[in-house]
């Protein structure tokens, strides 16, 4: 049974529920600005991400508080001061991060409610957080405002001057994952972490065009066993490959033969699933 929800006749709170609730998980930008008084404000924002790579820009989202349509201080220190750090949140920063997200007055300076270490920005005002691994400074290009009630987002576009790595998040001068051991938010309370139980590799088919689902032996295509999934990853190849002797395959059925290739599918073992589906 599916549930439809009519966004015009919906209040803005529920729908922030849905949307939060289902596009995730979410990359999380912790925003260091400051005002034209000098008030500093160090805030998290998970509608972020990374929309260009020449010229680099990322881009962040405040929304305006649903309860008293009110903006959040960084969107009005970003209006004077037209340059920002984006900060990236690990693991090991997240429960300060969630604290400097309450809703403490504009003069108030977050660095010191959260215990995080400014460092001066190289190239522009606003302060660095020490205790994050990656930080960007930027100058904000653009605010495009969506809206002008309770709920509407500002899409904040930043390019990017100068990155800041923790060269401790290096493996063979390569960014690790494990390493960086970013957090993502989801909804409600849940965040997400970074771990080799939850991540999983996909090889992108850039270099190669798959011969695609349509073109499977029908007997693979119209699989029960096998799932869309596990399809894909056989249709990725440029054309199916020739049979070879492959002594799993005697003396069973099409059921067994396609549970063990499912298996073999599982452990990334492509060409052995092919084998036994042949």
């Amino acid at each position: 049974m599916i549930r439809s929800i009519d966004v015009k006749s919906t209040e803005a709170a529920k729908i922030y529920n849905y949307l939060s609730n289902t596009v995730t998980p979410r990359p999380i930008a912790f925003v260091s600005t400051i005002n034209k008084n000098g008030n500093k404000n160090l805030s998290p924002f998970s509608f972020f991400n990374v929309f260009s790579v020449n010229p680099p820009i990322l881009v962040f989202s405040p929304v305006r508080r649903v309860r008293n349509n009110t903006s959040k201080h960084t969107l009005d220190n970003i209006k004077e001061v037209k340059e920002c750090v984006i900060s990236l949140v690990s693991e090991e920063i997240a429960q300060q991060v969630s604290l400097s997200s309450c809703d403490f007055e504009a003069n108030v300076n977050e660095f010191k409610k959260a215990g995080f270490t400014e460092v001066e920005s190289d190239l522009i005002t606003p302060s660095r957080v020490k205790e994050s691994p990656v930080n960007f400074e930027c100058k904000v290009n653009d605010v495009i405002e969506l809206g002008a009630e309770g709920g509407a987002g500002s899409l904040v576009l930043c390019e990017v001057l100068k990155i800041h790595i923790d060269e401790n998040i290096l493996t063979k001068k390569q960014i690790d994952p494990f390493k960086l051991k970013i957090v993502s938010r989801l909804g409600a309370n849940w965040y997400g972490k970074t771990t080799k139980e939850s991540l999983y590799e996909i090889t992108k088919p850039i270099s190669k065009i798959g011969m695609g689902i349509d073109n499977l032996p029908e007997k693979i295509r119209t699989s029960k066993i096998l799932t869309g999934n596990e399809l894909a990853i056989l249709a990725s190849a440029k054309k199916v490959p020739s049979k070879k002797e492959f002594s799993l395959r005697n003396n069973k059925n099409t059921t067994e033969k396609h549970i063990l290739a499912k298996d073999f599918l599982i452990q990334g073992k492509t060409e052995e699933a092919w084998q036994i589906l042949l």
